[in-house]
């Protein structure tokens, strides 16, 4: 279960950093500032936070950063690592361990009982090429932390076309079509379906299981557009 390196991959390694110093302070600024709000609304008790897959944090905010005594991290990107550390400084400690490997979840679940926990645009990478194994995934993850304080933001659908509508919007217990329906307004739309809305959960159950939903646009190029869900989990109270 030990995380490897890795140095090239799309949604990260050194293309990620091309793009992402070419456009984070520009084409990916309302992105970012939506990113911002959401976590400043997130306010669970713990102290330590857990980063899972946040690249060099090009997503993440410096406020949100700050307000952590101590960040662990899990990243296999060597060059997001060296960036991320330059930022957060001697509080930010990098571990190996691979979430998406056979029993990680469990892992994590032990390893990190302190620690609040925000997977970083990462669980959209999971598929599509695998959904069923996603899926299979996404339900480990609840069982693992159903009594942790966790969040996560990830890329739901990516397309060519750019939305009607761009600002962040609430999600109210409806479907993926229909949710689409508020951004693209009529003809059709080419997707790429991240299966990863509501986390393999169907639209009641979703609405019944997460904090604060919301959907956002990010323009990550000209030509590449994504819808990205926001989600936070609290234990149910006993």
């Amino acid at each position: 279960m030990k995380l490897r390196d890795h140095w090239l991959h799309d949604s990260g390694g050194l293309v990620w950093h091309w793009r992402a110093l070419r456009r984070r302070r520009s084409l990916w600024r309302p992105f970012r500032q939506q990113v911002a709000q959401w976590l400043a609304a997130w306010q669970p008790p713990e102290k330590a936070l857990l980063l899972i897959g946040p690249s060099a944090g090009y997503t993440l905010d410096g406020a949100f950063l700050a307000r952590w005594s101590s960040i662990s991290a899990l990243e296999p990107d060597p060059l997001a690592r060296y960036l991320l550390r330059r930022r957060c400084g001697e509080r930010l400690q990098f571990a190996d361990l691979d979430v998406f490997a056979p029993q990680g979840m469990q892992a994590l679940a032990a390893h990190y009982s302190g620690h609040a926990i925000l997977f970083s645009n990462v669980l959209g990478q999971l598929a599509p090429r695998q959904p069923e194994a996603a899926r299979r995934w996404y339900a480990a993850l609840r069982t693992a932390l159903a009594q942790r304080h966790w969040a996560s933001y990830h890329d739901v659908v990516s397309t060519a076309r750019r939305p009607d509508a761009v600002a962040c919007q609430g999600i109210a217990g409806e479907s993926l079509e229909a949710l689409m329906a508020r951004f693209w307004h009529g003809g059709e739309v080419a997707i790429t379906d991240h299966c990863s809305f509501g986390l393999g959960l169907d639209a009641a159950a979703a609405s019944a299981l997460w904090k604060h939903r919301a959907v956002a646009h990010w323009a990550l190029g000209p030509a590449q557009h994504h819808l990205v869900e926001f989600l936070q989990h609290e234990p149910a109270q006993t």
